[in-house]
């Protein structure tokens, strides 16, 4: 994995503000890409196709990158940064390769040569020395250029990117973050239709507590980027944050069908990767906001994939996550024990996170609706995996997150089985796991969080008054989630707390305003809230 595909694994923050992009930077040149400006020694057709490489690839768009800047040579064979920016998204031989073509076509100036040095510095003995370590020499090769350079803004805006990659997902005073995100906002008003400034920005002010910094960037990346899925989407993982559904539904509903279109073009038959990225958010908005039938089409959809353009974690997590939700969040346990990995072509194996999503949800299914000993059974597929991942050098703790999977499933047979004392064990030990880790930054969140299945089983053991904080806790990190937002309001009922029972009733009945379901939640809420209101008016 590339340092520039590193960015996308790991849990940002950052604490700075952005600003709004002006009306007459919002389509630069009607590229629908946003503006890059990188000067090179290339030909001047050669380097006007490499700063569309450099667009598409602050977006993320890889392989449209990657066909650019492989034009960009073709155009000038001697344009040595061309060979530069197909090293950056390719993968560890591909990448090397590169790397070697572009020192071989000789670049012109001692600024390019520096570039080149910085990426080679990533895949420089990979066969030996470990991801991380190529990854902080890559970020260490970009913050001496950028010193080198101080007037190359496209040097500091790698080198803000570099930060961000590499941050230590435990330290939680975000310095790299907030190091990365200082480096942007100054460059911010220069560049204001910058696709990588706005892009940085959003994954900087990705967390719970500083996302609502991030609505500027988040309503301007689309504006700016209007052609490409992912930054049709991206807006999205701050809207999630926020609570935002139907910002969230918009921007999904047009990167899904962007990603169709063009894979349509590219690759008839098969479903894209960001189209199923998309859809999974989808799939969580709709879920929140009471559009069951809407999510049914989701699920549907997902279920007619038999072939992806690229088998990577996004299409992996989606295709588990999709039918999962669906079946958890609006509480159908049978459906969710029955769950099948889909497609069954698909190469599971490599994606073994994916995959303990179905276990789980069998799990829990199963559990919840009165089959303990098959439950049993998935709670060893599950430690199985959380056994191999623990051994996976990843970035990103999956091991951890199975393990809350695990504790969980285990709580809720035990419960099945009797045992409560021993339930609210495992289940406080899996809401506790969870507290200390963040959710991958690719998803929306969880299929299920686990502190709000902490409130649900306080709730079956009839224990309001315990229930009420730790569904008010998980509405502190997600909040106008449909489950906890119940959950809120019916233990504070139960407990006597009126004012909060009606206030996050009255929030349940404002989720479903675009209902086309009437659960029995929603049917619960209007009648305690008839009920005061006949009371205040006696």
């Amino acid at each position: 994995m590339s340092p520039l595909r590193n960015a996308l694994r790991i849990t940002l923050a950052g604490v700075l503000f952005v600003a709004v992009l002006p009306a007459q930077e919002q389509h630069h040149h009607g590229t629908g890409l946003g503006s890059v400006h990188f000067p090179v020694s290339c030909t001047p057709a050669a380097r006007k196709t490499f700063e569309r490489g450099v667009a598409l690839l602050h977006s993320f768009w890889y392989g449209e990158a990657e066909k650019t800047f492989s034009e960009a040579t073709r155009i000038d064979p001697g344009c040595a940064m061309g060979y530069w920016g197909i090293a950056g998204p390719a993968d560890l031989k591909k990448g090397a390769a590169a790397v070697e073509k572009a020192k071989a076509a000789a670049a012109k100036t001692q600024r390019e040569r520096d570039y080149i040095a910085a990426i080679e510095v990533f895949y420089k003995d990979s066969d030996r020395v470990p991801h991380r370590d190529r990854a902080l020499a890559w970020r260490k090769a970009m913050q001496e250029l950028s010193a080198r350079y101080p007037e190359d803004r496209e040097a500091a805006i790698f080198f803000a990117l570099a930060l961000i990659g590499t941050a230590p997902p435990a330290d939680k005073t975000y310095a790299s973050q907030k190091q990365a995100a200082d480096i942007l906002n100054r460059i911010l008003p220069e560049q204001p239709g910058h696709p990588g400034i706005a892009h940085y920005l959003i994954h900087s002010y990705d967390s719970p507590e500083l996302a609502k910094f991030a609505l500027p960037a988040a309503r301007t990346y689309a504006r700016i980027a209007p052609a490409v899925p992912h930054a049709l989407h991206m807006p999205s993982h701050i809207f999630v944050r926020l609570g935002l559904w139907q910002n969230s539904i918009d921007s999904n509903l047009a990167s899904a069908a962007a990603a169709k279109r063009y894979i349509a073009r590219v690759q008839p038959g098969a479903a894209s990767q960001d189209q199923l990225h998309a859809m999974d958010y989808l799939e969580y908005a709709y879920l929140q906001t009471c559009q069951d039938a809407e999510a049914q089409h989701v699920v549907e959809e997902a279920a007619a994939v038999s072939q992806v353009d690229q088998e990577v974690f996004q299409a992996a997590y989606a295709l588990s996550a999709i039918p999962a939700r669906y079946a958890l969040e609006r509480r159908r346990w049978s459906s969710a024990a029955s769950l099948q990995l889909h497609p069954t072509k698909f190469p599971w194996a490599r994606f073994r996170y994916a995959e303990a999503i179905t276990h789980f949800a069998r799990a829990l299914g199963a559990a919840r609706s009165g089959n303990p000993s098959a439950a049993r059974g998935e709670i060893k597929v599950l430690a199985a995996i959380q056994k191999a991942l623990a051994h996976v050098n990843e970035q990103y703790d999956w091991g951890s997150q199975v393990e809350v999977q695990r504790l969980t499933a285990l709580a809720w047979t035990a419960h099945a089985e009797g045992h409560d004392q021993a339930a609210l064990q495992w289940m406080r030990s899996a809401a506790d796991l969870e507290d200390k880790t963040e959710k991958h930054p690719v998803t929306p969140g969880p299929v299920l969080p686990a502190r709000e299945l902490l409130g649900e089983l306080l709730m079956e053991l009839d224990q309001p008054a315990l229930a009420a904080p730790e569904f008010e806790a998980v509405l502190r990190n997600s909040p106008k989630r449909f489950n906890a937002t119940y959950g809120a309001a019916r233990s504070a009922e139960l407990s006597g707390d009126r004012a909060r029972a009606n206030e996050r009733y009255s929030e349940l009945l404002q989720l479903c305003g675009r209902a086309d379901t009437q659960t029995l939640e929603v049917q619960n809420a209007r009648a305690y809230l008839q009920r005061q209101q006949a009371a205040r008016n006696q």
